[in-house]
């Protein structure tokens, strides 16, 4: 029994690897795509924040349904939304047809990723900081390999083969995770968890640490590529630095996630915050320095990449503590509504921004938003 679970497991975080492979082989195609369809960059940070609206949608109307023992068939239809989301992408061409994929593939993941939650807090309760920081080491292995795949396909047979390959991949583990049963909860309540959770100091402070977490994906997804591309990168040039921001995470997040179960999520999480905090103003101060050497820019890259390993599994240990086991999807799929919001909100911002501001600009904004927020999560902090 022990090993058929251990079987499951490992299927949904190879689920989970293989849609951020896809998400993050996106990220490093930006600017092929702004490119080959002659998009501005507020359109493709709309084609980014489409993603993250959608996902906010779907995890915020359906993410209680897998406490109420619904996580299977959630898995079930958006691992199918997001292999015909993939396919679309394949031929689309024109801006309304990238939101609208981009849209269906956030759909589809923010109705699969509370239910895998679910089923890793609910199967590892004694160990749930590492086994959550297990699922964020899958989950960046997947957004790691995502860039490398994309580049190499990209100078094989052109960028919309990465899209096709997603596809693909997905399809494969249609069978291996149709039959996978989510427990529900026996005592949660069918309406107001949400608005319950919300009303919680713990959940307040944990949500506030979240969402700086969320600025700098949105930042990310809306401008890197981008950036980059202005400062003079190859395609394979972008691909290495996200591969570079990836690799620590995998190695670094059970430690990280157990240690925060064990020193306090929010005191484990601000470090993270706080290093990432600097590297951002390192970004926008820095821009003549990597115009004349562009590889220094994967130095203040590989200590932010160091600081999300504590990040990411310190926020969602924070949450699964607020939440509580009945409640375990509802708060992971509160948190990811949020964080999906801001990241949408800041990635369709970003693009605006970075046109305007210019890089300094954009991070600077970042941070001070960020300093606001972890001063609230350290008010409303429950000890």
């Amino acid at each position: 029994m022990r090993n058929h679970k251990t079987r499951e497991l490992l299927s949904l975080y190879w689920l989970s690897a293989v849609l951020n492979i896809g998400f993050s082989a996106i990220l490093a195609l930006t600017a092929e795509i702004r490119n080959a369809f002659k998009f501005s960059s507020t359109e493709i940070g709309l084609i980014g924040a489409a993603a993250f609206a959608a996902a906010f949608l779907s995890q915020i109307l359906l993410s209680k349904l897998a406490d109420q023992g619904h996580g299977q068939r959630m898995i079930r239809i958006g691992i199918i939304l997001s292999i015909l989301s993939s396919i679309w992408m394949v031929f689309a061409t024109t801006i309304e047809g990238w939101i609208i994929s981009r849209a269906a593939l956030g759909f589809g993941s923010g109705m699969i990723m509370p239910a895998i939650r679910r089923f890793v807090i609910i199967n590892h309760h004694p160990e749930t900081g590492r086994a959550l920081g297990v699922l964020t080491a899958y989950e960046t292995g997947g957004f790691l390999l995502g860039p490398v795949l994309a580049t190499i396909l990209n100078w094989a047979f052109g960028f919309n083969s990465s899209f096709l390959m997603l596809a693909v991949l997905m399809t494969i583990f249609v069978p291996m995770i149709w039959r996978i049963e989510i427990l529900g909860s026996r005592n949660i309540p069918k309406t107001g968890v949400m608005s319950d959770l919300l009303k919680k100091p713990e959940m307040q402070s944990a949500i506030a640490m979240g969402i700086c977490f969320w600025i700098t994906v949105g930042i990310f997804e809306g401008i890197w590529s981008i950036f980059l591309d202005d400062l003079g990168a190859s395609q394979a040039f972008i691909g290495l630095t996200l591969t570079v921001f990836g690799i620590p995470i995998i190695f670094i997040a059970p430690i990280a996630g157990e240690l925060a179960e064990k020193k306090g999520p929010l005191l484990v999480g601000t470090n993270g915050i706080v290093a990432a905090m600097i590297c951002m103003i390192i970004y926008g101060c820095l821009t003549d320095l990597f115009l004349k050497n562009l590889w220094l820019i994967c130095v203040p890259l590989a200590i932010h990449s160091i600081a999300d390993a504590y990040t990411m599994p310190s926020t969602r240990v924070a949450i699964a503590k607020a939440s509580g086991e009945d409640a375990a999807a509802t708060g992971q799929g509160l948190f990811g509504a949020i964080g999906s919001a801001v990241a949408a909100a800041t990635a369709g911002m970003s693009g605006i921004i970075y046109q305007i501001w210019g890089a300094l600009g954009l991070m600077s904004l970042g941070v001070t938003i960020m300093a606001g927020l972890m001063l609230f999560a350290w008010y409303k902090r429950q000890d």
